[in-house]
């Protein structure tokens, strides 16, 4: 479903953010990249979504090169993206509402997300009176919403605190689990990275190369996190950071 071929990218200012980056994801499967800061990861994700274009290289989603912002693609922001004027449910319908979606079937669609992301309560609420975490489900509901084939996310739960965060990432889990879309998740920490990616792609550190793509079979429970296969990827996940940032 994705895959990145040799992408290099340099800005105008000189910054050398990425060198000829390769991978591939598969449909369905969800994938983390983390690496040391500066590395170029949110550099990649916005290459995907089509934000910014790669000096050198191609970006493909699905075979086909991504040169645009594409409807079967829903990127979600660390800072939430949302619009403090519209209430839970105008944020979280707003996409479809652009799409030309009418009153009843926004309803539709919008309605059972709030009650899965236990926002219900909550749906004529504006983002000031929410909490962090809140917000941030409301971000994960509007691209949901969206029904994409790709979930690209830039470290959506970095500013969340230790309990909130390990929610959402049980959350995160069972969407994708309930979904099968196909999920690249930029972080810079391992056990978020451990717990959310099949595949780990650590970056060095700029410009971000390839240093190893970890397999990580075991993805996919709650409980994963408890077990001593756990800790032992996140220790390979962590010699491969250090390695990377030599």
């Amino acid at each position: 479903m994705l895959e990145a071929k040799g992408i290099s990218k340099v800005y105008p200012d000189g910054t050398e953010a990425l060198c000829e980056v390769s991978f591939k994801v598969p449909e369905g499967e969800s994938c983390s990249i983390i690496g040391p800061s500066g590395c170029g990861k949110t550099s990649l994700l916005f290459i995907f979504s089509g934000i910014l274009k790669p000096t050198s290289g191609k970006a493909l989603i699905a075979g086909k090169e991504v040169v645009a912002p594409s409807r079967e693609v829903a990127l979600i922001l660390q800072d939430y993206g949302l619009f403090p004027w519209k209430t839970v449910y105008g944020n979280v319908s707003l996409g479809l509402e652009l799409r030309g979606y009418g009153k009843k079937e926004r309803q539709r669609i919008v309605s059972p997300l709030l009650k899965n992301l236990g926002l219900s309560d909550f749906a004529d609420h504006y983002p000031k009176q929410l909490s962090g975490g809140m917000k941030q489900r409301v971000g994960f509901a509007r691209a949901l919403a969206l029904n994409p084939d790709v979930l690209l996310m830039d470290e959506p739960l970095s500013s969340l605190d230790a309990l909130t965060r390990e929610k959402l990432q049980n959350s995160l889990l069972s969407l994708w689990k309930n979904n099968r879309m196909t999920m690249l998740l930029v972080t810079h920490n391992i056990e978020e990275a451990v717990f959310l990616g099949r595949e780990i792609i650590v970056l060095s550190s700029r410009p971000g190369r390839v240093v190893i793509v970890v397999e990580n079979n075991k993805v996919g429970e709650v409980d994963y996190r408890t077990t001593e296969d756990f800790f032992d990827k996140c220790r390979e996940v962590r010699s491969s950071i250090e390695y990377g940032a030599t």
